[in-house]
């Protein structure tokens, strides 16, 4: 063999070795992006306090007593579940968050433009559950009030666009911003028609507090891990390290095929 052949084999190898190693390095990225919500939410947590699971996420401030009042419209077991979507639509995806949760947070800023497009094609029903993992874990009430008050905009008709907005202002982890009726209120003046008397009120009453503190028990009961526990037809979406907003949009289709 000539030395130029040697040479020529050789740069081959090097180039397919190469392009071995910048696949993996993509394929490596690809995954952080789907479980990176999971892992900045254990890490976070992690940095503070040393562990992030559901049977530390108690309020350890509850002054939610009183009746139980369910938001307007709320479905599921026990009435604990906010829908958002058209009731006819196939596929169903179930979301566990907290809004003081960053791994929410990132949750929410990459799959929310494809939850949105399903929901509104009608594809894909979407059932909100919500929890005060943080308020337990790092003290404070902005779980339990942002909840709150995201159940006085189910109310009026305004959840889901109140629910993007707390997620779009939600403050730095350690910070009880949300804890502050005034702010929510606030917040409130960036959804078209929420902030009203009603909602004022709702909101300085804490009128669904006992109704959250349940939604937050049932999360603790459920065996689940952590925020955002995201499930469709059941199944942990963060179990599957490939899953990407892409993924999901071909498997909501494929299941509303079947």
């Amino acid at each position: 063999m000539s030395e130029k052949n040697h040479d020529g084999k050789r740069s081959a190898r090097e180039r397919m070795a190469a392009e071995r190693e910048k696949q993996k390095s993509a394929e490596k990225r690809r995954r952080a992006l789907i479980v990176g919500a999971s892992v900045v939410c254990v890490l976070g947590l992690a940095a503070v306090i040393g562990v992030v699971a559901a049977n530390s996420g108690k309020d350890k401030k509850s002054d939610a007593a009183g009746p139980v009042v369910t938001p307007s419209g709320a479905t599921g077991k026990d009435s604990l579940a906010i829908p958002v979507g058209k009731d006819g639509a196939k596929s169903t995806l179930t979301v566990w968050e907290d809004f003081r949760c960053p791994a929410c947070k990132a949750f929410e800023t990459t799959y929310r433009p494809t939850i949105h497009e399903l929901v509104d094609s009608g594809q894909l029903k979407v059932e909100y559950h919500l929890v005060t993992l943080i308020d337990g874990n790092m003290g404070g009430s902005g779980s339990r009030k942002a909840a709150n008050a995201a159940a006085c905009a189910q109310d009026a008709g305004k959840f889901s666009a109140y629910h993007d907005v707390l997620y779009e202002n939600q403050p730095e982890e350690t910070e009880d911003t949300f804890a502050d009726n005034a702010k929510l209120i606030e917040l409130a003046g960036k959804v078209d028609g929420l902030d009203t008397s009603a909602f004022q009120k709702c909101v300085n009453d804490g009128t669904h507090d006992s109704w959250v503190t349940k939604s937050n028990a049932a999360f603790q009961s459920g065996g689940f891990t952590g925020t955002p526990t995201v499930l469709l037809g059941g199944k942990n979406l963060y179990a599957d390290q490939s899953m990407t907003p892409a993924k999901l949009k071909q498997m909501v289709e494929a299941a509303n095929k079947g």
